[in-house]
Order: C-alpha cells, then structure tokens, then sequence
C-alpha cells in the first residue's frame, strides 16, 4: 500500500487540558519523541490549581499546594520539549490525508491537526440554577475559596455542599472568615473521614441539615440566602451572609465532543482500560472521563496510560509497530 505523506504542520498527538492528566500525558508523549502540542484553556483553569492543600499526592509528606504541584507537573513536561499553547477548544472534526484519518482541533480562529488526540479537559464547578446566583457572581458569590476567601477576613459565610471539596474549602476559609455556615441537603456529610473530623473540631463550622437554598438575596452584593428544610413544612429562613461559596458538584468540560464520542448520562466520555474513546485516534483521561475516584493521582495515572496507548495507536497506524 502506497504510503501517504502527511504534512509538517500535522502532530502525532493534540493535547486538551493543562491539569494533573494533560500534562502527565504530555510528558509521556513527548518523552517518547511524539511531536506534540498540549492546549491549555483560558476560560478555565484545572480545578488542581485552586486547590490550598494536596496532603495525599504520594512524595510530599507535608502536603504541597495545588498550584505548586501542578506547575511541577508542567515544568517537567516542557524539560522533554512539551508545546504549551492556550486555547479554549471549540470543536473536534475528522480529517483525513489520503488513506489516514486524524483530527483537527478548533479553537476560536486557529486549529491544530493532529492523527490522535487525547483529551484532558477536566471539569467545571455545578451551579445551584436559583435566584441571584448569576446576578451575584463576583458581589459575595464563589466558588473557589482559595480564590476569593481573603475578601471574607472576619466576616460570616455560607459554604453549600458536603462532599471534600465544600468540607475541606469550609476548613481552608476558617483562616480568614469569622464564622462558616455549611448548609447540606441530608443528615450527615459526604466528604472524607478525616476532613469530618477537622470540620466538627474546628469551632467555627455550624451545620444546618436537611436543607436547600432557593434564593440568594442582596442589593448591591450578597446580604443573605433563603433556605428551606426539606424534610418538614415550616417556612423558609433567611440566614443573613456576607458571602456564599458553592460546592455542590462537578460537570465535565465536554460539550466540544458531544456527539462524536460516547458519553455516559452526566456527559464523562466513556472509555475502555486503554483510555480508548468510542472515536478511533481519540483517549480521553483524568477528571473529564467515567470513573470511580477522581484524585490528582489517578489523573495521573490515566494520562500516562493515555499517552502510552496513542503512541501504541501511531505506530500501527504509521505501519512501524514492533
């Protein structure tokens, strides 16, 4: 069969996402000589990077900030000649050079083709969908305390959730704020054994159960929220705030895919033991994928496998697969 050149401009490998997975597999592809080039977003950061305190990534036993992690990952990969550029994907299409199908990768008014691709894009933070949420986004609205929580110095909040994520950024915002509320819809949190405990030790945390919030009130900023338990009639409270942090969930950054690759119900893309998606040439790993747990050291994990399992997928599709 006759060989088709492909042009100089076409990777083996495009890259989408520039968290714990992204870069993993960055630095794998481009420490096997795969020409490579990793997109990282500029609507939206890996949600590694507003974390304040990663306490069980295996090698640092005192614990090491999210973002300090994250730009460990990142400088290791660019030493083995990883391209960064950012770029907020809009769209991935088949293209195909003579008898070779790949991919190009759109973002805005550039894109960049590819004969695999692995995706990484990770996730977004679930809103609440009430009143006032997006009126007061940036006015006493967050959801990133490591972001915003020196605002709130000696101040009284709301943090919304129960799982690690609420519990342990409840914990982080005890620095700075006077007194933390967090309000949960059941009887008992989510979050981690260990988290529990330091958030019931803590002093500052109150608990109100059983309960959601249906409206955030303010002016010109948040000044309260309203909240009704769901296990009785009574009437809604108002609990007065300064500010509300949202922790309620993740969503996965896949709306660019949809369509092109099988998703599960809540949108993760489905993939097999190789990071394979349903789309020939296209992995997926890291927080954006169906799985069980969702840890900086699993992303990890699944980047690695990602990138080892496309240059696998070249070299038969090169013809050169020992």
């Amino acid at each position: 069969m006759e060989k088709t050149a492909l042009p100089d401009h076409v990777y083996d490998t495009v890259i989408i996402g520039a968290g714990p997975a992204g870069l993993t597999a960055g630095l794998y592809a481009s420490r096997a000589h795969m020409k490579t080039i990793l997109i990282e977003g500029t609507a939206s950061l890996s949600q590694i990077v507003y974390t304040d305190h990663v306490e069980n990534y295996p090698g640092f036993p005192e614990g090491i900030s999210g973002f300090d992690l994250n730009e460990r990952f990142k400088k290791q990969a660019l030493r083995f000649g990883l391209k960064i550029v950012t770029g907020d994907v809009s769209r991935v299409i088949p293209r195909t050079w003579g008898r070779i199908q790949g991919w190009e990768i759109r973002t805005g008014d550039s894109s960049h083709e590819s004969l695999s691709c692995i995706i990484a894009a990770g996730t977004t933070w679930k809103k609440l969908e009430i009143p006032g949420e997006d009126r007061y986004l940036g006015k006493g609205i967050s959801y990133c305390a490591t972001c915003d929580a020196p605002f709130y110095k000696d101040k009284d909040i709301v943090v919304i959730g129960g799982g690690d994520a609420a519990i342990g950024e409840a914990i982080y915002l005890t620095k700075f704020a006077r007194k933390i509320t967090v309000v949960h819809r059941r009887d008992r949190l989510r979050a981690s054994g260990i988290l529990q405990k330091r958030a019931f030790e803590s002093g500052r945390i109150e608990f109100i159960w059983n309960s959601k919030v249906e409206e955030i009130l303010g002016d010109d900023s948040v000044s309260a929220i309203r909240i009704r338990d769901i296990k009785n009639s009574e009437e809604p409270k108002i609990i007065p705030t300064d500010g509300v942090f949202i922790f309620i969930g993740m969503q996965p950054s896949t709306q660019f895919v949809r369509g092109l690759v099988d998703l599960d119900e809540n949108g993760y893309i489905l993939v097999d033991s190789h990071m394979n998606s349903s789309a020939k040439g296209i992995f997926a790993c890291g927080d954006c994928i169906h799985k069980v747990l969702r840890q900086v050291v699993t992303a990890c994990s699944d980047g690695a496998t990602a990138a080892y399992c496309a240059h696998l997928y070249l070299e038969e599709l090169k013809g050169v697969a020992y």
